[in-house]
């Protein structure tokens, strides 16, 4: 049999590239994408390796522990072996999961597995068995979609709504901190963007705000007047339609920020994809928190090591 090994080496590199994107979603991790594509080039090297070299120490069990290390070193970089270690096994659950279903698919379609000397899947044409290239073409994204959906329920299902976090907003080149207080009740979507909206109270929100502008916003707002908008702020300014609890249809002005952080828990997170509803007054009394934060967050951020 002729094996094509470019044809082989790139389906291969297709696979490292989705488990590696999967390893990366589960985890919840910032990963640049070149890294990712980088991680899945050396990980695509077994394939020549394996040809070419079939009796060296990286086809043996402890070869193959030490190349996986090497793997997600160079995918996600050594932070603490702790960490390595929960990235090294989430790769090989990851791994074997989609083995498996890559396995289930050769059952289902009738094509026998042949394993070679070296180590690669092949068939008579020698690309590379075709249940693999259509696993990667439609089943690896269904899988992706399926896996990563499951995973931010459960992480939504696992906030802590009766904890008090910092928030840090960034808008037109100014960041400032507040209190934020994860609502669950806070089921506000802006249905033109389909993104999720915090709301901040005046006492926080000024502070972007020159006096006449926030005078002149406030205006506005209260006569439903968008002309009467700052000309500095129509840009980063956007009307939210809503039902309130009476089932009355109402309105808020929302702030379009560059992005938000959170530090949650031990991990920082960053959203950009949100709106900030503007709250004419004061949220609480007792002013523990300027901010009520959406549940959805959490599903949408991306999340960095604190």
């Amino acid at each position: 049999m002729t094996i094509y090994l470019d044809a082989v080496w790139v389906l291969n590199f297709l696979l490292d590239f989705m488990l590696l994107m999967l390893t990366q979603a589960l985890l919840r991790e910032y990963t640049p994408k070149r890294r990712l594509a980088i991680g899945a080039m050396v990980a695509s090297f077994i394939v020549p390796i394996t040809l070419y070299f079939p009796n060296t120490v990286i086809s043996t069990v402890y070869g193959k522990i030490l190349y996986s290390i090497l793997i997600i070193l160079v995918t996600f970089r050594f932070i603490s072996v702790k960490r390595m270690l929960k990235q090294l096994l989430m790769f090989y659950f990851v791994s074997f999961s989609i083995g498996g279903g890559l396995f289930a698919a050769h059952y289902l379609f009738q094509y026998p597995i042949a394993l070679s000397v070296t180590g690669l899947f092949s068939f008579s044409a020698g690309y590379g068995d075709p249940v693999s290239w259509l696993f990667v073409v439609i089943g690896f994204p269904i899988a992706f979609w399926f896996t990563k959906n499951r995973m931010d329920k459960h992480a939504m299902e696992k906030i802590r709504y009766d904890q008090l976090y910092n928030v840090t907003f960034s808008i037109k080149d100014k960041s400032f901190t507040t209190t934020g207080f994860i609502d669950s009740g806070n089921q506000l979507i802006d249905p033109l963007t389909k993104r999720p909206v915090v709301i901040c109270d005046e006492k926080f929100l000024m502070q972007w705000f020159e006096p006449d502008d926030w005078i002149q916003l406030k205006n506005a707002y209260e006569d439903f007047d968008v002309e009467r908008i700052p000309l500095n702020w129509e840009k980063h300014i956007q009307i939210v339609p809503f039902h309130g609890v009476e089932g009355k249809s109402n309105f808020l002005f929302a702030l379009k920020p560059d992005k938000l952080t959170i530090f949650y828990e031990e991990q920082k997170i960053v959203a950009t994809k949100i709106l900030i509803g503007i709250q004419f007054g004061e949220l609480t009394k007792d002013k523990r928190y300027h901010c009520l934060l959406h549940p959805q967050i959490i599903k949408l951020a991306t999340i960095h090591s604190a």
